[in-house]
């Protein structure tokens, strides 16, 4: 079992800057690709970014290209999203997700074993 705790979620205005972190705790945290989702009210849930078990790749939305750092520190077994120039559009819970042991999309819901609570991102415009 892995447990997941998100934080740095709250209020922002447009053009502002958030890091999100993911606190893990569980089974061996650096064996686990992590990955960053969202949900806003009313729609699916979706993929933000992710990043391989000893952070020598990365993986972005077509979305948060350019604007979101996805990071890890596997000695303090969490995961960052730094989330700059951010947009109304961004406004959504965002959730952490530690991916299974043999994954092959990590851009999928369903590739995720492990989920934390969320934290939610209000951006105003």
């Amino acid at each position: 079992q892995v447990q997941l705790v998100e934080s740095g979620g709250r209020l922002v205005q447009a053009g502002g800057s958030l890091r999100l972190s993911c606190a893990a705790s569980g089974r061996t945290f650096s064996s686990y690709a992590m990955g960053w989702f969202r949900q806003a009210p009313g729609k699916e849930r979706e993929f933000v970014a992710a990043i391989s078990w000893s952070g020598g790749s990365t993986y972005y939305a077509d979305s948060a290209k350019g604007r979101f750092t996805i990071s890890r520190d596997n000695a303090k077994n969490t995961v960052y999203l730094q989330m700059n120039s951010l947009k109304p559009e961004d406004t959504a819970v965002y959730y952490c997700a530690a991916a299974r042991p043999y994954y092959r999309n990590l851009y999928v819901v369903a590739e995720y074993d492990y989920w934390g609570q969320g934290t939610q991102v209000t951006v105003s415009s």
